[in-house]
């Protein structure tokens, strides 16, 4: 662990108690770090400037990505993934700091954990990662939650690493931050081990291309990935339940659907189920780390974030009276970190009013 990464990793977990989300108190942060374009490595590929809009945009560039297979724990699976140290963006409130890679940076590592049954992808883990060479523990990174057009959501961070050659890499993760519901497991914890093997020709073959109308309103389509599942939410007249509408705030499309059942959310079958689904436009990837209230026939409610195998990431509230309108408020922008074409939007708080 390099010096002064507990310091960076200590604000921001500052900031999260603040903002008063205790479901993001449980995410630390990327163990290599530069929030200056100072000390940039030469491992990331150069890129031009784009003028970028309040929106999500076409990135400069995309890049492949290799991986180290995929391993099974207490109900949940996990996927060991990386590329060439990338740059990404970290969000405290309603503000963005840059991440550039540092000298010594190797990988930009990329653990993906979903549960094994439904295949949900999982956006409320806290995975630490340690990586050792014959025994002998040479880096310990806890990776941002983040967003990526091709990948969608998955937690990521640059790794310094003496170089090439083989490491045993261990992630484990601990209990859910958020609400688990339906068919989804929620363990108190999962550990996989993965052999990492990679050499520094064979990052410089992994696929690097520019953007032609990088900086333009758009998104790339997401990558094939055959083992891994989608990140993406079902689409709105896909949802279970009576459809209130889809609004706009920011960015982020809002869709709310109302269930008439809602025990498998603590709530009785006689109550009703609001939830609120928001998501990116394009690719349609969730917005996790939020805060989220409704209106509802003059009185206020905070949503709870909530993982569920029918409705995907969401957040919700069981009702004891049916729901014809809402009026749905994004409080706290999501505190996902994000990579290029992702870092500008999402930063609004808002309202949008759904149903009749």
């Amino acid at each position: 662990m390099r010096e002064g990464r507990a310091e960076e990793r200590t604000s921001r977990r500052g900031f999260l108690a603040a903002a008063g989300a205790g479901a993001l108190a449980g995410f630390a942060g990327c163990s290599s770090l530069n929030l200056t374009d100072e000390g940039a490595g030469d491992t990331e590929r150069s890129t031009p400037a784009v003028e970028r809009p309040a929106a999500v945009y076409y990135p400069t560039h995309a890049t492949g990505m290799q991986t180290s297979g995929v391993e099974r724990s207490n109900g949940y699976a996990c996927a060991l993934t990386y590329t060439i140290p990338e740059t990404f963006w970290l969000v405290t409130g309603d503000e963005t700091a840059e991440a550039t890679p540092t000298a010594g940076d190797e990988l930009h590592v990329m653990p993906v954990v979903w549960d094994v049954e439904t295949g949900q992808r999982l956006t409320d883990l806290g995975p630490m990662l340690r990586f050792a060479d014959d025994g002998r523990v040479v880096a310990s990174n806890a990776p941002w939650p983040m967003l990526a057009q091709r990948m969608g959501f998955h937690y990521g961070g640059n790794v310094a690493l003496p170089g090439g050659g083989v490491y045993d890499v261990t992630v484990r993760v601990g209990a859910p931050a958020a609400r688990h519901a339906g068919a989804l497991a929620a363990p108190a914890s999962a550990t996989f081990e993965f052999s990492l093997a990679y050499s520094a020709a064979e990052l410089d073959a992994i696929a690097y291309r520019t953007i032609e109308g990088a900086g333009e309103r758009g998104a790339l389509d997401p990558m094939e990935m055959r083992m891994l599942p989608s990140s993406a939410l079902p689409a709105p007249d896909a949802l279970p339940g009576r459809h209130l509408g889809t609004g706009r705030i920011g960015d982020a499309a809002v869709a709310a659907t109302v269930l008439d059942d809602a025990t498998r959310f603590g709530g009785t079958e006689s109550d009703v189920y609001l939830a609120v689904s928001p998501r990116t436009p394009y690719n349609r990837y969730p917005l996790p780390m939020a805060g989220f209230s409704a209106r509802v026939d003059g009185a206020d409610y905070d949503l709870v974030e909530t993982l569920d195998d029918d409705l995907g990431h969401h957040y919700g509230i069981a009702l004891d009276a049916d729901v014809a309108r809402a009026t749905v408020s994004l409080d706290v922008p999501p505190q996902v970190s994000r990579h290029e074409g992702y870092e500008t939007a999402f930063l609004d708080t808002g309202h949008a009013t759904l149903g009749e």
